[in-house]
């Protein structure tokens, strides 16, 4: 006799989409059902009426890092003010728009953060490690293999 264990600790995160051409209408599945749209610049085929699935990857990236500094925030008892994101993927296009052969993922990502906190240095370097580390959208891109520069800087809470 087998046995299965549920993981609680499992969310699942459903999207249902539809679209025409290189535009999509995207919702997420659940009470809120938050809707979101994604077209493409016009090299790509679109009409650049919605932010690129590439933006909201980025955009993904720079969220889903502020989410999980606050849970590892209250996990090392800091304080954690505004927060400020700059994130640049640079993409070679030559296989997603010309077929060449090669790796269609981003060359290289930079994150560059500013945080304000109450934490001193040597707490705010265990803080970022710890957030890289646990947030799910860094590790998307650390994992895939491209050159990812993580840089966060502490500002003093005002």
């Amino acid at each position: 006799m087998t046995t299965s264990t549920i993981r609680t600790s499992v969310v699942p995160f459903v999207i249902n989409a539809s679209g025409t051409g290189v535009a999509q209408h995207l919702v997420a599945e659940g009470d809120a059902g938050h809707r979101f749209d994604t077209d493409a610049y016009p090299a790509f085929g679109g009409k650049d009426e919605a932010p690129s699935p590439l933006f909201y990857a980025l955009g993904a990236l720079t969220s889903c890092n502020q989410v999980t500094s606050a849970l590892v925030a209250k996990d090392l008892g800091i304080t954690l003010g505004e927060f400020t994101f700059r994130i640049q993927g640079d993409l070679d296009t030559a296989v997603l728009v010309n077929g060449d052969e090669g790796n269609a993922n981003f060359d290289a990502v930079k994150v560059e953060a500013t945080v304000q906190t109450d934490a001193d240095q040597e707490t705010f370097d265990k803080f970022v490690s710890e957030v890289a580390r646990r947030c799910p959208v860094t590790q998307l891109f650390v994992r895939s293999g491209l050159d990812f520069v993580n840089e966060w800087t502490r500002a003093d809470l005002s």
